[in-house]
């Protein structure tokens, strides 16, 4: 399992689009995705999990990725982050 925690840098948090886009990301990996915040945990293939973690700008979410390809999944996602969504703010 691997575990990282990642701060939202995009100007509207995890919003409808950028929850989309994480979702589809991650269900392109066998590996099971988890995302916590603030003691909540929400299954990072699921949209609606995903949109109930309400997480604006500035929010550090916690990623737990387990499963054969973990490591790609967290890769891509820190990437998917970093680059703000691509919502080319």
């Amino acid at each position: 399992m691997v575990e990282k925690r990642l701060k939202l840098v995009n100007k509207l948090g995890l919003h409808a689009r950028a929850a989309a886009k994480l979702v589809q990301l991650g269900e392109t990996f066998k590996s099971e995705i988890k995302i916590s915040k603030d003691n909540v945990e929400a299954n990072g293939k699921s949209i609606l999990s995903v949109l109930l973690l309400a997480a604006p700008v500035g929010t550090e979410l916690t990623f737990s990725i387990q499963g054969p390809d973990e490591e790609d999944a967290m890769a891509a996602i820190d990437s998917l982050i970093n680059r703000k969504f691509d919502e080319g703010e």
